[in-house]
């Protein structure tokens, strides 16, 4: 018994590890490599955009950030959500129920993590996708990592 436990466990584990950066096939429109992205991101955002990572809950100012205005992609400036999707999830990271169609891509999920989300031009990690987000609208919650994202406000 124990056995298959350590076994379903270790599974698990291999499952909830994301993909969009490890999938070389993939093929952007904005490829860089290792040295210019380390060059262009923070070290944070390198961590984050390129290596899958996560930012701690609460750290990024964009989180409570209500100005009107659009969230674009850290690494190539395509937008990918606007203002007036944002919602405060209490999570420590902002959320949106819904993306800019065609700019945000999805790929293998966990019950744990959600769909991993990534900018569809450069491939940039961006995040998770849940469906626990607002009834009233989508029920999605796209929620991202600050550092992953620029915002650029409304004229």
């Amino acid at each position: 018994m124990k056995r298959l436990l350590t076994l379903c466990i270790t599974l698990f584990l291999f499952y909830c590890n994301g993909h969009a950066q490890k999938d070389s096939k993939a093929s952007f429109e904005v490829t860089k490599t290792d040295k210019e992205w380390k060059a262009q991101l923070s070290e944070t955002a390198y961590y984050v955009m390129r290596k899958g990572g996560t930012e701690r809950a609460f750290s990024s100012e964009l989180n409570k950030n209500y100005k009107k205005g659009t969230y674009v992609c850290a690494g190539c400036d395509t937008p990918l959500f606007k203002s007036d999707h944002k919602f405060d999830s209490g999570t420590g990271w902002p959320s949106f129920d819904r993306e800019i169609k065609g700019n945000v891509a999805f790929s293998n999920g966990s019950l744990l993590y959600g769909i991993e989300e990534h900018c569809a031009t450069c491939g940039g990690h961006l995040g998770h996708k849940f469906n626990d987000g607002p009834k009233n609208t989508t029920g999605i919650r796209h929620c991202i990592n600050g550092v992953a994202l620029k915002f650029i406000p409304a004229e």
